[in-house]
């Protein structure tokens, strides 16, 4: 394949600093690395904290962001084994990490102290060609829509892999805390594939309607209702058994301590600048409840969640705008506006 020199692809210089499209230059490949043409990228809340520079973890300067990149490999370094030209490959959160560590070699490779993270300490999808460490990109099958798949690829993988941290069994009641956003759209679909019963938090009439037409069972909006926390124990008769929280509040995270069930376990996803969470001890110990982070998902994880959306159980509610478009997005992100998920083509 012809590979150009330059491409188009958003980049900023500074935190906050403006989101310039505009040409640079087209990555080389390490030994390790792919090349992959990218034809579209989800756009994912955690590129607004990366832009924002708001979490306690350095974030490379100057960065093109971006991490659910969906495109064709285009060229291949020297030591890559598994690939070849033309496949369809996934740029995911983690880009790469040393597969030699304990947590490497237990499968929690984003815990690995030397993780790469693809559109934060690596230059991410936001862009038409990229780079991705041969071991950790994800195989896409051949045929499939990239545009509706690029989601999956971190929001679908996180939210699959905090259901399976949930330890729930079929038919338990499964309550998400941001359910119709990018994340929670997908876990929605995701839990009822696994056979649990859903509850919805989310506020707007677009966004029941989103929720309920994805297979949720019972939304609480938290711009009508006063007392979520009774309303959702009371329709789950006695509180969920788990918890998924993926909204970005930290008001949100502490009621899922309360309203979640007894022996029950509330998963934190969201990551709230700043944020704690809040459980009071006796209730914590007389309920033996359960409070658990979780970040991502390894290999295996990835390949699961793709398996989901391969069989069709699994839908990418999104919406396809161009990548000069980015800016925008963003915009509407920071204001709470966005219903389902932004993916961008990185053509326009």
């Amino acid at each position: 394949m012809s590979i150009p020199t330059t491409q188009k692809g958003v980049i900023f210089y500074e935190s906050r600093g403006k989101l310039e499209y505009k040409d640079i230059p087209v990555p080389t490949p390490k030994a390790n690395e792919l090349l992959i043409n990218v034809k579209y990228s989800g756009v994912c809340h955690t590129d607004l904290h990366a832009w924002h520079g708001d979490w306690p973890l350095p974030v490379k300067l100057p960065l093109v962001g971006g991490h659910e990149g969906a495109g064709v490999v285009v060229a291949i370094g020297e030591s890559v084994k598994g690939w070849k030209i033309g496949d369809y490959a996934g740029i995911k959160w983690l880009n790469g990490s040393c597969m030699n560590c304990e947590y490497c070699e237990q499968g929690n490779e984003s815990n690995c102290p030397e993780a790469d993270l693809s559109g934060y300490t690596h230059d991410g999808s936001f862009q038409q060609y990229a780079t991705a460490d041969a071991i950790q990109a994800a195989k896409i099958p051949v045929g499939t829509d990239l545009a509706e798949v690029a989601p999956i690829l971190c929001a679908g993988v996180t939210v699959y892999k905090a259901l399976k941290s949930a330890n729930l069994r079929a038919g338990e009641w499964v309550a998400i805390s941001g359910a119709a956003g990018g994340l929670g759209s997908l876990a929605v679909q995701y839990a009822k594939a696994m056979g649990y019963r859903v509850v919805g938090i989310d506020g707007g009439d677009e966004k029941e309607k989103l929720f309920k037409s994805i297979g949720g069972e019972f939304f609480v909006d938290f711009t009508k209702e006063k007392d979520i926390i009774g309303t959702i124990i009371k329709a789950t008769n006695g509180g969920a058994h788990g918890v998924i929280n993926v909204s970005v509040s930290e008001a949100a995270i502490e009621a899922s301590t309360k309203y979640v069930r007894a022996n029950g376990t509330s998963v934190l996803v969201g990551m709230p600048a700043g944020a704690v969470c809040r459980s009071d001890v006796f209730d914590h110990v007389v309920r033996s409840i359960s409070i658990v982070g979780s970040y991502v998902g390894n290999r295996a994880d990835t390949r699961e969640a793709l398996d989901f959306f391969a069989r069709g159980l699994v839908k990418s509610p999104i919406k396809i705008a161009p990548l000069s478009d980015l800016p925008e997005i963003f915009e509407k992100m920071e204001k709470g506006q966005i219903v389902g998920r932004y993916v961008v083509d990185t053509s326009k």
